[in-house]
């Protein structure tokens, strides 16, 4: 796994996340958006104006393999060392280790900018990214039955944590 790197997203690399996000907009309840987003909407999804948030590529010998992102939880200044962290895979590197491995490379760069918790967001049926965030050492801390809907049917959201320091 050690020949994964990662690297801070750049405008040119809009196109290539925007393939792996609209894959699951169209295929799976990962996300709650329904509709496959543009270039102008992504990069409100992955360019922030506070430095303390960013979004990295995941790849391997140039070929990017996902991305991993650290955004804001919440607007009010109290939340201001809790994160959120997202991890988007292409289909076929789910189940390879590298989720794993984004997890830990954005807890790093989040310690290193003083976050002290970091909060994932989950779709209740999304068990492959349960699974990551759980063997990574995030507890489940609540749990929201119904809020979301998607391809006909209702869904729940869960949320994981861990404290950093």
């Amino acid at each position: 796994m050690s020949d994964y790197t990662f690297q801070e997203v750049k405008e040119e690399h809009v196109s290539d996340l925007l393939e792996i996000y609209n894959y699951y907009v169209l295929n799976t309840t990962a996300t709650f958006h329904s509709k496959p987003l543009t270039e102008e909407a992504m990069k409100g999804l992955v360019f922030f104006h506070d430095e303390k948030y960013r979004t990295f590529l995941i790849q391997k010998d140039d070929v990017i393999s996902g991305y991993v992102l650290l955004t804001q939880h919440k607007s009010r200044e109290a939340y201001d060392r809790t994160g959120e962290v997202t991890v988007y895979l292409r289909p076929d590197n789910i189940g390879s280790g590298i989720g794993s491995l984004a997890v830990g490379y954005i807890e790093k760069f989040a310690k290193d900018k003083g976050f002290h918790v970091l909060v994932a967001t989950i779709c209740g049926e999304n068990e492959k990214s349960i699974k990551v965030f759980e063997r990574n050492g995030y507890e489940k801390c609540a749990h929201y039955k119904q809020v979301g809907s998607k391809f006909n049917q209702w869904l729940d959201v869960v949320a994981y944590q861990k404290i950093l320091d």
